[in-house]
């Protein structure tokens, strides 16, 4: 990995399915859960446009859409990439 670009947030799901349970003791089902997001970045390298998905855990901060995050790829193959948040 060398190469660094940003990227655009075009996406954020929450993964509804996937809960995680902050308290020992609940009340409710969905008493003190938290839930992952799927975010999806879309980023651009020498005029071509790629997408990539990255997990955020439950217990981080998710980026809205529309937000900027910084994309570090190889200069050889651009579908290899890391989005840092």
């Amino acid at each position: 990995m060398g190469m660094e670009t940003s990227g655009t947030v075009i996406s954020a799901k929450k993964q509804w399915w996937l809960k995680v349970n902050t308290r020992s003791l609940r009340k409710g089902t969905f008493d003190g859960a938290t839930f992952p997001y799927v975010i999806k970045v879309s980023y651009r390298v020498e005029g071509i446009e790629y997408i990539r998905r990255k997990w955020i855990k439950a217990s981080a901060v998710c980026p809205s859409v529309g937000t900027t995050v910084k994309v570090v790829y190889q200069q050889s193959n651009p579908k290899k990439s890391r989005v840092i948040c």
